[in-house]
């Protein structure tokens, strides 16, 4: 099936170079990522594809790729449920999260849907476009988030489930599950605050099984793991990798996956923005192991697999790695049947009275004197209050934003700072009366005579 125009135009253009979280642009919102690298050596992200503010995922799956974590390319129409692609005779219905395998010659897109619908589709590409779409026998309400492996002796296993994780083994000819083989229950809620998305991957002889944990909050906001000697189990509970409370302040679940790529481990997961539960974007963070194949907990940051943000180049809003209070990351501008549409942008939007937003980190090099910041205001004064570190330091600087404005009509406004060396944590506390606040944009800092 080839794709239409358009598509290929958005494969040519959609190449971003930057090392930030999140990852994806603007008006793009991917979830539930799955990592693989192949035998090109680039990296690959499958994932869900958040289209609307109002329910998760959609009817395709896009892929993105990349070389160095930096410049990412981004492939839309690889697999459709619905639609001028319709790739899935079988059910015309959303695609929750995916994973993608690779084997003698074949890549094979798993796939799964409402109602406990699994299948499998293949290309010969990575990217797609994946065909030939047949259902698993999977058939019960909790079937979700299927994850495949590969081990070192070439058996193929097959992860999937919702409150309880199962594992079965592949036939070689990687679209059917040896039903003898299933094992339920091989991480369960209790002992191991399973929710889904399971993931399983191997290093150094120790299987790890990687999940959305429960284990905080009575919520999966954490991508947590287990591990093992062996693919089936038993398992024991390892701890949580990363946890993305504060992110939003809607925020619900996390998905993800752990991957070697060029020597360093990372951990993909996702982040929601928008103050609803379904519009989720993906992120990465550098994970490390101890000696005992132990995983350290990292922190959500604003850099993710890059340097600190350069204090001296613009800073999108939408980097905020932590928000309190009611602030959130909007989309505005969004052309929802065009993902990236050059007029697509966030912003920190629905701003109350001492919200906060946090960037980590920023590199202010040999010193910075001022801020401007892009913004629109609204009917009533607010205030943006800088801070390094900590949110309860004393405040390098205040910007001052005037009322009258709408919320949508943009302005630059400045201010002076306490000089900032080094590298730092970034608070932006904000004044503001509710429903009367304003919006930001981007900022910059520099050095005013």
């Amino acid at each position: 099936m080839k794709k239409n125009s358009l598509s290929i135009l958005l494969f040519l253009i959609c190449s971003f170079g930057i090392a930030q979280n999140p990852i994806c642009p603007p008006g793009l919102n991917i979830a539930d990522p799955t990592t693989r690298v192949w035998n090109d050596g680039k990296l690959y992200l499958y994932g869900s594809r958040d289209e609307s503010l109002k329910y998760y995922c959609s009817y395709d799956h896009w892929v993105l790729s990349t070389s160095d974590l930096v410049n990412w390319e981004y492939t839309p129409d690889a697999f459709a449920s619905k639609g001028p692609f319709d790739q899935v005779p079988f059910n015309d219905n959303l695609l929750y999260a995916p994973d993608c395998m690779y084997k003698n010659g074949m890549y094979y897109l798993y796939f799964c849907q409402p109602g406990g619908i699994e299948g499998v589709a293949t290309s010969t590409s990575p990217t797609g476009p994946f065909t030939n779409a047949k259902e698993l026998y999977l058939k019960q309400m909790n079937e979700i988030d299927p994850a495949v492996f590969v081990d070192d002796d070439g058996q193929a296993y097959y992860t999937w489930g919702q409150f309880q994780a199962k594992i079965a083994k592949l036939k070689p000819n990687m679209t059917e599950i040896d039903t003898s083989t299933i094992v339920e229950n091989v991480v369960t809620e209790k002992k191991h605050f399973f929710h889904e998305g399971n993931y399983l991957v191997k290093r150094n002889g120790i299987y790890y099984m990687v999940y959305s944990d429960m284990s905080r909050k009575g919520m999966p906001t954490c991508i947590g793991y287990s591990t093992s000697k062996s693919p089936m189990g038993p398992y024991k509970y390892g701890g949580v990798i990363i946890d993305n409370d504060g992110c939003d302040p809607e925020n619900w679940n996390n998905h993800g996956s752990i991957v070697e790529f060029k020597g360093q481990w990372y951990v993909f997961y996702h982040r929601t923005t928008n103050g609803v539960v379904n519009a989720r974007k993906a992120c990465i963070e550098p994970i490390f192991f101890n000696e005992d194949g132990s995983i350290n907990e990292v922190e959500m940051t604003s850099q993710g697999a890059g340097k600190p943000l350069d204090a001296f180049s613009p800073i999108e809003a939408e980097r905020a790695c932590l928000l309190a209070g009611r602030v959130r990351i909007e989309s505005y501008s969004w052309d929802q049947a065009n993902p990236l549409n050059p007029g697509n942008n966030d912003q920190l939007g629905k701003i109350e009275n001492n919200d906060r937003a946090v960037y980590k980190y920023v590199n202010f090099g040999d010193g910075a004197t001022s801020l401007q910041m892009r913004v629109a205001p609204g009917s009533k004064p607010g205030k943006v209050v800088i801070r390094i570190d900590n949110s309860w330091d004393v405040p390098v600087g205040t910007l001052d934003i005037p009322g009258g404005g709408n919320g949508k009509t943009w302005t630059l406004l400045t201010c002076r700072l306490k000089q900032i060396k080094g590298v730092h944590a970034l608070h932006l506390s904000f004044v503001a009366e509710e429903n009367k606040s304003f919006n930001v944009d981007r900022f910059v800092f520099g050095n005013l005579k």
